[in-house]
């Protein structure tokens, strides 16, 4: 009989593959028992039940069920939730935490290319790549190799709002470049700040001074159109705003009026609603790039989600502490 905690999957079946190719699959197979051929994409199904009863690892991931007080109660030997995404929100109760039972996340890894899709925009914003190819489409000529006034990425101010995970994960990646970095967060002290490498200033100031300004704070009732139509007032002419966050964080109906006047250009991975409707303005306007929730981990990047969780769990069945537990606290502050 196999000494290895039994585990089970808890997600959308079609994303295991993805998030657990063959090699990660196997890493965590030394230290659990799970098969990959049974996933709770409910827990009504009898094999899932039978399972879950003897189940003391759940590794949870986009499209978990929720795990109300039925499914824990199913589950007595529960011991640790696993998440291979980011955030829990959506499929955790107060339940986890009364049974002190264990919640990691793999929110670090996934933080990874969304601070890489931020950095790259940062630095074609900076270059005027995106405009200037919008410009080359419609022109169909080039006059050729010439001196561009007013771009370029030597000394250009970049604010960052916000220093959760994505957030200080930029702030590292900018370090090599001849940027200037600053923070804007209310839960960031002057120590930290410079803990961090950069100043911290408050947002109204961050946006008067900075070209470009990148969002990673995270979705509560109080950041819920944090840059509104003051806001982006604030913004100098010619400012890039870049949104990987959630689209609640941008008043969008300011921001297309900005756009429309010409004024700003916005970055945007994340909309409010998700998807647009067909008819938004912020499919044609000019000053508008957006990309369809591509941040976040892709393709082989999905890869890292899963090694996270093969990680954890060998932390786990060695007696260490979690390396990425969830913050309970900042937990119950997202909306």
């Amino acid at each position: 009989m196999s000494q290895r905690p039994q585990a089970l999957f808890a997600m959308a079946a079609e994303n295991v593959p993805q998030v657990f190719p063959p090699e990660v699959l196997a890493r965590l197979r030394t230290s659990v028992d799970i098969d990959p051929d049974l996933v709770a994409e409910d827990f009504t199904d009898p094999r899932v039940l039978d399972t879950l009863a003897r189940t003391e690892i759940l590794v949870t991931g986009w499209g978990c069920p929720r795990l109300d007080e039925t499914v824990l109660a199913a589950a007595p030997r529960l011991r640790a939730v696993l998440h291979s995404a980011g955030s829990v929100k959506s499929f955790t109760t107060p339940g986890l935490r009364e049974r002190g039972i264990t919640v990691s996340s793999a929110a670090a890894a996934n933080a990874l290319p969304v601070a890489e899709y931020t950095l790259a925009m940062i630095l074609l914003a900076g270059k005027d790549v995106l405009a200037a190819r919008d410009r080359l489409r419609t022109a169909r000529t080039s006059t050729g190799w010439g001196l561009v006034p007013g771009i370029g990425n030597h000394g250009r101010r970049v604010g960052v709002i916000g220093a959760s995970r994505i957030g200080r994960r930029v702030l590292e990646l900018l370090r090599p470049f001849d940027l200037r970095p600053v923070l804007a967060d209310p839960y960031v002290d002057e120590r930290q700040a410079a803990a961090l490498g950069v100043p911290l200033l408050p947002l109204d100031e961050l946006l008067r001074t900075c070209d470009i300004v990148t969002v990673h704070a995270p979705e509560t009732p109080e950041t819920h159109h944090m840059i509104g139509r003051r806001e982006l007032a604030l913004m100098p002419d010619g400012a890039v705003l870049i949104n990987t966050a959630r689209g609640s964080l941008v008043d969008h109906d300011a921001l297309v009026a900005e756009l429309r006047a010409g004024r700003l250009t916005a970055i945007l991975d994340v909309t409010d609603p998700e998807p647009l409707p067909a008819d938004s303005p912020l499919y044609d306007l000019p000053g508008a790039f957006v990309t369809p929730h591509l941040a976040g981990s892709q393709g082989n990047e999905l890869a890292r989600l899963g090694l996270a969780v093969a990680e954890e769990a060998e932390r786990l069945l060695a007696g260490e502490e979690p390396a990425c537990a969830v913050d309970w606290a900042a937990l119950a502050r997202e909306a």
